[in-house]
């Protein structure tokens, strides 16, 4: 008797499974920052274009499996079925058209959407640097000289340049509702631009497993209606009696801990960012000496290290 009912319990399982996880990009489809719904529209876009190819192909496969099902005797057949030029022609031409298309579609956005390019705004932006842990998220305002942990804020409307390193192993820093994700590696300063069109509080996550803490790893974006709410929050963030003045005080905080609240630090190291890169370039400055063949190659990243100090000092 169960058996008669495995197949269906099966089918009912993965129903519900494709129902729950689902949950996993319906938020990418209710963007709120522009980034956000220049993606959305790539996605339906490309989604749109395929199915052209898609439900044809699964509306004739049920059409055929009808019409020439075992029972059906008035259905033709002919095995001897001659080559048809007209049907090669749609089968081969409509699928390099959708290609073509969606291919000219991708190389326009990957230019439009580049993370690296700054948004085009009236009003100025804020730069809030940002360093992944494990297991958690640390965000450094360099203009207000303040630090966060898991949480971070900026005005709505106002362009956001992140600036992204990493502590450990390499992660993926991502607000999904405000578009798009970019790479944090030790060593290295990677960068995105986003902006919140509405005013309200967005999850942030990492994209990229990097451990046992990995699934609390979590943090929230908050976006302010003004300039003078995010103020507010940062005079609040002034309050706090923690500071980050030394890397010893780093450090400490760098220990790996799970599920981390959210913290705030009323002083920061001016060079706090650039030093937390600088350490892993030392060393493998330090290992070259070991391996003289590596020597170029340190070589050119010490002169991206240089270049990069410089930047944050501008």
């Amino acid at each position: 008797m169960f058996k008669k009912y495995n197949k269906i319990i099966g089918m009912l399982c993965v129903l519900a499974a494709s129902v729950t996880l689902s949950g996993c990009s319906a938020v990418l489809l209710d963007p709120k920052g522009t980034v956000g719904m220049e993606q959305k529209t790539l996605i339906l876009t490309a989604i749109g274009l395929m199915l052209l190819v898609v439900v044809p192909a699964i509306v004739m496969t049920f059409v055929f499996s009808w019409k020439f099902r075992a029972s059906q005797s008035n259905a033709t057949y002919s095995p001897d079925w001659a080559h048809s030029h007209k049907i090669e022609l749609v089968v081969w031409l409509i699928p390099i058209i959708i290609i073509t298309i969606l291919a000219v579609i991708t190389w326009k956005s990957s230019h439009e959407l580049d993370p690296y390019k700054p948004l085009v705004s009236d009003e100025e932006p804020i730069t809030i640097e940002v360093v992944s842990l494990d297991w958690k998220w640390l965000f450094i305002y360099p203009e207000q000289g303040i630090a966060t942990v898991n949480q971070l804020a900026f005005p709505a409307n106002v362009p956001v340049n992140f600036k992204v390193t990493s502590n450990s192993v390499m992660n993926s820093f991502f607000i999904p509702q405000l578009g798009g994700q970019i790479y944090a590696m030790a060593g290295m300063q990677t960068k995105l631009h986003l902006i919140a069109n509405e005013a309200g509080k967005y999850a942030g996550i990492s994209s990229s497993y990097s451990g046992k803490g990995f699934s609390g790893m979590k943090f929230t974006a908050i976006a302010t209606p003004t300039r003078n709410d995010f103020e507010q929050w940062v005079q609040e963030v002034r309050q706090s009696p923690n500071g980050l003045n030394v890397m010893a005080d780093f450090d400490k905080l760098a220990e790996p801990n799970e599920n981390s609240p959210i913290q705030y630090f009323s002083a920061v190291s001016p060079h706090l960012f650039k030093d937390i890169i600088g350490k892993f370039m030392s060393n493998m400055s330090t290992h070259s000496s070991e391996h003289p063949h590596n020597t170029g190659i340190i070589q050119t990243m010490n002169i991206s290290n240089r270049t990069l100090h410089a930047e944050t000092r501008e």
